[in-house]
C-alpha cells in the first residue's frame, strides 16, 4: 500500500509569472485587484515559513515595501533539512509533496526540480507480529454524513477491537492528531474537497531545498531573524510590533504566518484584544505533538514501511527516492505517541526506546546494527510547539472565523488558516497569496 493518499488541493493558473490557485481566482473577480491594485504603504510578515515566504514573494512581484520577522535563527519555518547526517539529505520537517496540481507541484515541473513518486510497501505489526496485509478492512474513515467523533471511538463503534489501536493511530497520525483527538466527519469533509492529485512525491534534495531555491530566494534578503514578536498594536494608523528586545517595527499592515499554537499560547500581545470569537476558534483546531527520528544502521534488515507499532505507528525507510545508499529508517512519531517519547526527557531515551520497539519486531537485529540517530522533536521547539494542525472533534468552520482579517490591518495565513489543504505546505502557501489579496482588498481604489 501507498504511504499516503491524502492532501489533494485546488488547481493552478499561470498568471502574470506568478503560479497562483484557480480556486481563488473566481473570488477575486479575475485577479484584477491583483493586476489593477497599488499600494505604497509597508507590510511586514510575522513568521519566515512557507506562508511567510511566498507572501514576501507575491508583494515583492507587485513592488510593494515588505519585511519578515522570523522569530527562530533560520528561515522555513516546519520545513529543514540535515546535510550531514547520512550521504543523501534528509527532510527534518515537512517531507512528501502531495499532488502536482498545486502551486508547488507546477513550480516543480516547471522548474525541473528532480521528484520521485513514493511507491513504497508497508506491512503491519498486528498481533505481536509483522503482517502483509490486515484481517479487516479498516478504510472506513472517508465517505459522507460521518458523524462528529473521534477516529478511536468510530473504530470501536465499527468493530475494531483493541488489537488494532495502533493502526488506528497511524491513520490519525498521518494527519498530525492522536485517534482520540481526530473528527472522522470534519476530516473527511476536508478530503472531499481537495483535488491535488493522488501521487505523493518525495525531493531528490529535500522540501527546504526546493522552498529556498524556488521561493526563499527572492525575499531573503528582506529576512529578519531571531526576532520574537511579543506585541501588536494595531490601535492607531499605524501598527507598532515590540520584539522580545524591546526593539519597535512600525508598519502599515500585518500578515500573521505562525503555528497555530503561538496564537493559542498567546505567545503575541494584540492591542486591542482580537475579537473573542476569533480567539475562541484557534483553540478549536488541534495540533498535537510531533517528532521525527531517524535511525541510521549498517544493513537493512526493515521493510519499507512499518505501520502499528506500540511506540511509534509508522516507520519509514528514508532512502526512498534518494541517491545515497546510507540505510536510515525513520520514526514518523505524532500525538500521544510522540507526548509519551517527549516525556522520556532525552533523545537517548527515546532512540533506546524505539530501538527497543525495533528488536521485538525483527529479533534484536535494530540494537546489533546501530550506527547513529538524530531527534527532531518538533514538540520542543518554542516556535513551533508541535507537528501541524488537524480537525478536531466539534472543530465546525473554525478555521475561516480563525483566519478573518480583522480592521483591514491584520491578516492571519499559514497551514491551520486552510480551509482548504491546512497541515501541508501547499496549503500555507496558497494561505500567503490569500491574503496578499485579501490585503490589495482592503486599499482598491
Amino acid at each position: 500500500m501507498d504511504r499516503r493518499n491524502f492532501l489533494k488541493q485546488s488547481a493552478l493558473v499561470s498568471l502574470g509569472g506568478l503560479l497562483l490557485p484557480s480556486t481563488f481566482l473566481s473570488s477575486c473577480n479575475k485577479n484584477t485587484i491583483f493586476e489593477e491594485t497599488d499600494y505604497d504603504g509597508k507590510v511586514t510578515i510575522i513568521g519566515a515559513g512557507a506562508a511567510g515566504l511566498y507572501a514576501a514573494y507575491v508583494l515583492k512581484s507587485k513592488g510593494i515595501d515588505f519585511e519578515l520577522l522570523e522569530a527562530s535563527n533560520k528561515y522555513g519555518g516546519r520545513v529543514g533539512k540535515s546535510d550531514t547526517f547520512a550521504n543523501f539529505p534528509i527532510d527534518l520537517g515537512a517531507q512528501w509533496m502531495h499532488g502536482t496540481n498545486t502551486i508547488l507541484g507546477d513550480i516543480a515541473l516547471k522548474s525541473k526540480t528532480k521528484v520521485t513518486v513514493d511507491e513504497s510497501e508497508a506491512v503491519y505489526w498486528f498481533q505481536n507480529q509483522l503482517v502483509e496485509s490486515l484481517p479487516k478492512d479498516i478504510d472506513i474513515f472517508s465517505g459522507d454524513s460521518l458523524p462528529d467523533v473521534s477516529y478511536q471511538e468510530y473504530a470501536t463503534q465499527k468493530g475494531f477491537g483493541a488489537e488494532y489501536k495502533y493502526i488506528v493511530e497511524n491513520i490519525a497520525g498521518d494527519q498530525g492528531a492522536a485517534a482520540a483527538r481526530l473528527s472522522v466527519k470534519y476530516n473527511a469533509i476536508e478530503e472531499g474537497k481537495l483535488n491535488s492529485g493522488d501521487d505523493d512525491l518525495k525531493f531528490e534534495e529535500t522540501f527546504f531545498d526546493f522552498i529556498d531555491k524556488q521561493i526563499a530566494v527572492h525575499v531573503k534578503d528582506k529576512i529578519k531573524l531571531n526576532t520574537i514578536v511579543k506585541k501588536i498594536d494595531y490601535s492607531a494608523d499605524k501598527i507598532s510590533i515590540t520584539d522580545s528586545n524591546n526593539s519597535v517595527y512600525t508598519t502599515d499592515k500585518v500578515i500573521i504566518t505562525v503555528p497555530i499554537t503561538i496564537l493559542q499560547d498567546g505567545d503575541i500581545e494584540f492591542s486591542p484584544a482580537l475579537p473573542s470569537a476569533q480567539t475562541a476558534a484557534f483553540n478549536k483546531i488541534g495540533m498535537d505533538a510531533g517528532m521525527k527520528v531517524f535511525m541510521k544502521f549498517s544493513s537493512r534488515f526493515y521493510e519499507q514501511n512499518i505501520i502499528g507499532g506500540e511506540i511509534c505507528a509508522a516507520y519509514a525507510d528514508d532512502s526512498v527516492g534518494k541517491l545515497g545508499n546510507d540505510n536510515v529508517l525513520l520514526a514518523f512519531v505524532m500525538g500521544v505517541q510522540a507526548e509519551k517519547l517527549t516525556a522520556l526527557g532525552s533523545d537517548e531515551a527515546i532512540v533506546s526506546t524505539l530501538l527497543a520497539e525495533l528488536d521485538t519486531m525483527y529479533e534484536g537485529q535494530a540494537t546489533a546494527n546501530f550506527v547513529d540517530s538524530h531527534v527532531e522533536n518538533w514538540t520542543t521547539n518554542p516556535f513551533a510547539k508541535g507537528a501541524y494542525s488537524y480537525s478536531s472533534v466539534g472543530i465546525g468552520d473554525a478555521r475561516k472565523t480563525a483566519a478573518k482579517p480583522v480592521n483591514d490591518k491584520l491578516f492571519f495565513a499559514g497551514e491551520a488558516m486552510a480551509v482548504t489543504g491546512y497541515q501541508s505546505v501547499q496549503g500555507a502557501v496558497e494561505t500567503g497569496y490569500r491574503e496578499v489579496i485579501n490585503l490589495l482588498n482592503t486599499v482598491k481604489k
